[in-house]
This record gives C-alpha cells, sequence and structure tokens, in this order.
C-alpha cells in the first residue's frame, strides 16, 4: 500500500473514531435530581417534552407560558411523569414574558423563593411566522422580536445573578437551524434566531469563570403546534426547500437538548443537517472538546462543499418557481 493511500485510510478512521465519541460515547453528565428547572414554552412542543423528561429525572419543574388551561393540562401531565411523586415540586406559572421585564424578574424570584433556586433555565417559547421580507408586517416581525428575542433576553437577565452567586447552573437558549443559515421566507424569523446565537455565545463567555454553562439548541423542523401554524405561513418557495425532510419528533430533540445541557456541550442539535451546519458554522463558538474542533478543522472543507449542493437547488427551487409566476401571469 502506497503512502497517500495509508494517509487516506488514517484520514477516514480518524473521522470515523471522533464521530462515534461525538454520538455515541457521552461525557458525565450532571443530575437534576432534587433541582429545579424552569421551562418557558412548556405548556406544550419541545418544551413541554423537556418538563416530563426533566420530571423523570427527579427534577423540581416549573412550565412557564400564558395560556393557563394548557398549562394545567400541562402540569398534570409532568406530575404524573416525576420520578419521586412524594417530594418532587410541580408549579406552572402564567407569564407574559415578551414585554415587562420588572414583573418577569420579580416572578422568577418569587418561584425561587417558594420552589428553590434556579438550577437549570430552559429557554423554549417562541413563534415562527413566514413571508418574503415585503409581505411580513411589522406588527408580525414586532412579536418574532419580542417572544423570540427579548423573552429570552428577559429570563435569561433575571436568574444569571443568583446563578453566578451560586457558581452553578445551567442556561438553554432554544434557537433554530435558521440560526445557522438563512432561507426564502425566513427574513424575520432567522434575524430573531440569529440574535439568539449572539446572545448565547457572549453569555456563556460571561458565565464560564462562575461555573455556569450555557447550551445552544439548534433543532431543525419539529413536530409541534407551533410547527403547525408556521406550516401555514410559509411561501411556496419555502414549502419546497424544507420539504425534503421530515419534521422530527418533539421528545428526541428534548432528551437531546438535556443530555447536551448536562453535558456542558454548547450546541445541541440532531441529524446530519444539524451536524453539517453547526459544524460549518461553528466558528468561534464555544468548543466542548478537543475532538469536536478536530472534527470541524478536518470536515469544514467536504461539508462546505455538500452545503454549496444545498445552496445551488434552493436556488434552482427559487428560480423555477419565479418562472412559473411569470407563466401563470401571460396567461391571465
Amino acid at each position: 500500500m502506497d503512502y497517500i493511500g495509508v494517509v487516506l485510510i488514517s484520514f477516514v478512521g480518524l473521522i470515523a473514531i471522533l464521530l462515534i465519541k461525538q454520538f455515541f460515547l457521552r461525557g458525565r453528565l450532571k443530575s437534576v435530581e432534587n433541582k429545579h428547572v424552569v421551562i418557558t414554552g412548556g405548556s406544550s412542543g419541545i418544551g413541554k417534552c423537556v418538563a416530563l423528561s426533566v420530571a423523570r429525572r427527579g427534577a423540581h419543574v416549573t412550565i412557564i407560558a400564558r395560556d393557563i388551561r394548557k398549562l394545567e393540562a400541562a402540569k398534570s401531565e409532568i406530575i404524573r411523569a416525576c420520578k419521586n411523586k412524594d417530594t418532587q415540586k410541580v408549579e406552572c406559572l402564567s407569564l407574559d414574558i415578551r414585554e415587562n421585564y420588572d414583573h418577569i424578574e420579580k416572578s422568577l424570584h418569587y418561584l425561587e423563593n417558594t420552589i428553590g433556586p434556579i438550577y437549570m433555565l430552559v429557554n423554549c417559547a417562541g413563534t415562527a411566522i413566514c413571508g418574503k421580507i415585503e409581505d411580513t408586517t411589522i406588527d408580525s416581525l414586532t412579536h418574532m422580536v419580542n417572544l423570540n428575542l427579548m423573552g429570552t433576553y428577559y429570563c435569561t437577565k433575571a436568574i444569571v445573578p443568583k446563578m453566578k452567586s451560586a457558581k452553578e447552573g445551567i442556561i438553554v437558549i432554544t434557537s433554530s437551524l435558521a440560526a445557522l443559515v438563512g432561507l426564502y421566507g425566513y427574513s424575520a424569523y432567522s434575524c430573531t434566531k440569529f440574535a439568539l446565537r449572539g446572545l448565547a455565545e457572549s453569555v456563556a463567555m460571561e458565565l464560564a469563570p462562575y461555573g455556569v454553562s450555557v447550551t445552544l439548541s439548534v433543532p431543525p423542523d419539529t413536530d409541534t403546534p407551533g410547527f403547525a401554524v408556521e406550516e401555514l405561513s410559509k411561501p411556496v418557495e419555502t414549502q419546497l426547500i424544507t420539504q425534503s425532510s421530515n419534521p422530527y419528533k418533539p421528545e428526541l430533540i428534548a432528551e437531546q437538548l438535556i443530555d447536551d445541557a448536562l453535558e456542558g456541550k454548547f450546541f445541541s442539535t440532531v441529524g446530519f443537517e444539524g451536524f453539517m451546519l453547526t459544524t460549518l458554522c461553528a466558528g468561534m463558538s464555544p468548543l466542548s472538546s478537543i475532538s469536536e474542533m478536530i472534527l470541524q478543522v478536518m470536515l469544514s472543507g467536504l461539508l462546505k462543499i455538500i452545503g454549496t449542493c444545498y445552496q445551488v437547488y434552493f436556488r434552482m427551487v427559487i428560480e423555477n418557481c419565479k418562472q412559473k409566476r411569470e407563466k401563470e401571469k401571460k396567461f391571465e
């Protein structure tokens, strides 16, 4: 076997080992048993699945949303899922996290005084309204900025001082793959999700000296009530671009999110597209391990080629839709 062949086999072997380590070998996970976990957007979707999972792991759980009926229904489900039903506390709080920071801060401090210090905050509240930039109303943009960005910022800001004092804690910011790549029809939504990545990276750097970790969850399309609403507003081009992959189950996203957060990873995602984008777009994001860095260095070139193929396909879809519209106009 010649020298080039040996190098190639060694290269492939090393990547295989690192991939196995990345996806199948977990480091030591922190425990949430008897710890207080707060989840925004916890009455449905990924948020509720996170709440159910940490309840099964023995955590005290508080879910936050606006609809009190959905909250009460989710609370009953979470109570049934508890590992230690006699000792675990489960509460729900009807709260609009989009405005009035002082009220949010007081509400979260009240939860800490009644249930216990917040060990883990999982920001899951968010929404997506699709549309081209010229078709997106200012009200829709403002709604997404307030809920997706400001709501996450407010809740995170409110709990940071006590986490720093305790020198422990975990903050999860749930964003989207739309935080890593902008797509047709996501101009307003993506700008709020890109902002969450900047928030996560900055806060992670600020809190690292205090033993507080930050995880940025970037899930792909997920089968939630929010995704069903999102589908209604998607332009045809967006539907064609995103239809190649079936939505993931929220339970899978939630379990991955929790495990990654408890392991101290910065990025949390599932599937090949999630791996490709977090690797390609890693930039100067916090590293979870040396093996992760090596994978990023070794695979970035190959994944860039694959990513370019995706981009070419997206442009073809958009051009075909444009030509189809122009033909339809001629026959009107």
